[in-house]
């Protein structure tokens, strides 16, 4: 009987579902509760999903780029604002006209007004949504660019390192596709191997197939310090290829492009996103776009280095 009263007492008391869950295994202690994943989704029905956290050094490397668009806007919003309240003092002073015969004639000049006023809201809330967008879409992307730093390389047996330790030192050029691509792109870069090497390129060939690409030369006589070229060119392989399928993809599909189609991505020597395309990189357009590594210039144009 006492657990009968407990019960009803528990059915009449108005509690929320988060107290139900909380008070129930007290009530009937000689009894195992689990709560499902579905029953926690059920109880927290009605809220949103949280808008897309970047991190905080995507936030200062924005705000580096876009110095000024923070400034902008603020001012847009306080512009928005104060066109809003006019607007709202002017409808006030619309009703009143209407109402006093007296003020008629003020009518025209209160409606020009209101139009002033929201038009001038629009057009502010416009540029506010534009910059918005603008800087979400860049703090996505320097997302991605911090998520591709963190992706790790093996150099050799011994050492492998992040993507961003590479910054300032290389010119990193991502290859993805099946094994075949990833052979003729050799092939392709072989002409090339010195000019790419003055300019600080290394390749980093991820063969999506799971197949081994053919990365020797067709050439019968070589010379040892080609052959070591060669190699010092195309050193570079991925480590925790499950990672390195996942932010491919994840690059594919916003530039609604084929998971199967072959690609490539080039950095820049500060380790931003320079090009990408489909098909086999251009390396003689790398030549002639790119400065060399050594000279007066190096490091002066790191962070402009081409298009492609």
């Amino acid at each position: 009987m006492a657990g009968i009263v407990r019960a009803t007492s528990l059915i009449v008391t108005p509690i929320t579902p988060h107290r139900a869950v909380l008070l129930l295994p007290l009530v009937f202690p000689h009894r195992s509760f689990r709560l499902s994943a579905a029953r926690i989704r059920c109880s927290a029905a009605g809220n949103k999903s949280p808008p897309p956290e970047f991190s905080s050094t995507a936030k200062i490397r924005s705000e580096v780029l876009s110095p000024f668009r923070s400034v902008r806007m603020f001012f847009y919003l306080a512009f928005i604002a104060s066109g809003s309240l006019g607007g709202l003092i002017a409808i006030t002073r619309l009703i009143s006209a209407l109402s006093n015969p007296v003020r008629a004639a003020d009518v025209p000049e209160i409606l020009k007004g209101i139009g002033i006023d929201f038009g001038a809201v629009s057009i502010f809330a416009f540029l506010y949504s534009r910059d918005s967008s603008a800087k979400n879409a860049q703090l996505a992307r320097l997302t991605r660019e911090e998520t591709l730093s963190n992706l790790k390389l093996r150099v050799d047996e011994k050492r492998i390192i992040p993507v961003s330790a590479f910054r300032g030192i290389a010119r990193l050029v991502i290859l993805a596709g099946p094994a075949s691509f990833i052979s003729e792109s050799y092939e392709r870069s072989v002409p090339f191997t010195d000019g790419l090497l003055e300019r600080g390129v290394l390749v980093v060939p991820f063969s999506m197939d799971g197949n081994s690409p053919n990365l020797e030369s067709k050439e019968t006589e070589e010379d040892n310090s080609d052959v070591g070229k060669k190699k010092r060119l195309w050193q570079l392989s991925p480590v925790y290829t499950s990672e390195w399928a996942e932010w491919i993809d994840e690059q594919k599909q916003m530039a609604n492009i084929s998971k199967d189609s072959p690609v490539y991505l080039s950095l820049r020597m500060d380790g931003r996103v320079r090009g990408s395309g489909v098909g086999y990189p251009p390396w003689n357009a790398f030549i002639k776009q790119l400065p060399p590594v050594k000279g007066i210039w190096s490091g002066l144009l790191d962070g402009m280095d081409g298009r492609v």
